[in-house]
């Protein structure tokens, strides 16, 4: 069912019907964290539930005022009618529909400081639960602002891009503090994805075709290497049934497999080159540098913390002496999970290296995007904007045949 919500979400091009599949999405996931989840369980669902409630209550009042000004709820027929200035927003109303849309997506990437619900409902969900939130739903926020914040919302996005991107610089390095000073294993990762869903968004937001690229790689680069650390995590939390990384030590002597595997994530995650959350990030920062320096100067901090706090966890989990009498016999990797964390190093290594082998998939799409936000006074401006100030006349052509290709040309 959680499956069918998420796929539903991003087939959507109905805008009542992505707000259901939105929300249907939601029950499955309270239901694996509240059912198969830890000690917290019930209290990490609820919280789930209803900040991701709060947001799609937003949505759906923009939603409807849409409906209402355009008698449609399909999507491109509302672009169209902003594009060619059938529909026009007053920049008051534009800028608080642009609100009701991107809270709701905030919320679920999660952009500080809407991002509490996030490591309870990581720290409490069961392995599975965990590796599908940070590996698909994070993703449905950023998605949301790519599919309708930018497109729909052109002049707000610009008029908010500055705020929105210091919140994710914020989240950035909070994120990366936090996950610094934190005693649990699981709540580490957790706080991860925060800062590293900050790049996505920052990327976003700088408004150019390299950061959106690197945006969208980053998306695909975090499911991998932050689910691939939640699967070694729950790994550990089978044999031990803790997150607390002071009861663990020294665990590459009796667990050498899965200590190499779990360097070898964690080296993707903290973004070395040619694994691939290296790429995302570069370009993010690149796409970002070209038009705010300073902004990229302070999310590249962030690259430098996540270093910080994945190698010294390793260090602690893994290194020194075994101090729990517990730790000496705890069993390596079974076939099962050598071939599952072989099957996530493969794929984080051929994302590094042959990284073109996604960006020249979605670069069209991104400047589409950005194509999009380039609100002219009609659609015939925006394809050609060197058109002769009188009209072309054809004198043979009849006035339908007349429209008939002004349609074509707006094409």
């Amino acid at each position: 069912m959680l499956e069918v919500g998420v796929i539903g979400v991003f087939f959507s091009l109905d805008l009542f019907l992505f707000f259901l599949f939105w929300e249907v999405m939601l029950i499955p996931m309270a239901l694996l964290i509240g059912i198969w989840g830890h000690e917290r369980r019930i209290y990490a669902a609820v919280k789930f539930v209803l900040y991701t409630m709060a947001g799609s209550i937003l949505m759906l009042v923009g939603i409807i005022w849409l409906y209402n000004s355009t008698g449609t709820f399909d999507l491109p027929t509302i672009q169209q009618a902003l594009q060619s200035g059938e529909l026009t927003l007053a920049p008051r109303t534009e800028m608080i529909l642009f609100l009701a849309f991107f809270v709701a997506f905030a919320i679920k990437v999660p952009l500080f400081p809407l991002h509490t619900w996030l490591p309870d409902a990581h720290v409490e969900a069961p392995t599975a639960g965990s590796v599908i939130l940070a590996g698909v739903l994070l993703k449905l926020g950023t998605y949301g602002m790519l599919r309708f914040c930018l497109p729909l919302f052109p002049a707000a996005a610009h008029r908010a891009a500055p705020w929105v991107a210091t919140l994710a610089i914020i989240g950035i390095i909070y994120g990366a503090l936090v996950a610094l000073v934190q005693p649990n294993l699981k709540k580490l990762v957790a706080y991860s994805s925060v800062s590293h869903l900050g790049f996505v968004v920052l990327g976003i937001f700088a408004f150019q075709n390299i950061s959106m690229q690197g945006a969208v790689f980053q998306m695909l680069a975090h499911g991998i290497s932050t689910g691939g650390l939640f699967l070694l995590v729950g790994m550990l939390y089978d044999r031990r049934h803790t997150f607390e990384i002071s009861e663990y030590g020294g665990l590459a002597t009796p667990m050498p497999r899965l200590a190499a595997f779990f360097l070898f994530v964690a080296l993707s995650s903290l973004g070395l080159p040619m694994l691939n959350g290296f790429v995302g990030e570069y370009l993010i920062l690149l796409g970002t540098y070209q038009v705010h320096w300073n902004w990229a100067a302070w999310a590249a901090t962030g690259v430098i913390l996540s270093a910080c706090y994945l190698l010294w966890s390793y260090q602690r989990v893994f290194f020194g002496e075994v101090t729990r009498d517990k730790n000496r016999t705890l069993p390596d990797t079974s076939a099962r999970e050598k071939w599952i964390l072989l099957t996530m190093a493969i794929v984080t290594l051929w994302m590094g290296i042959g990284s073109a082998f996604f960006t020249r998939r979605f670069s069209d799409a991104c400047q589409n995007v950005l194509d999009q936000m380039n609100r002219p006074n009609s659609a015939y401006e925006a394809v050609a904007p060197t058109k002769p100030s009188a009209p072309i006349v054809i004198p043979a052509a009849t006035a339908q045949d007349k429209i008939s290709l002004e349609r074509v040309g707006a094409r």
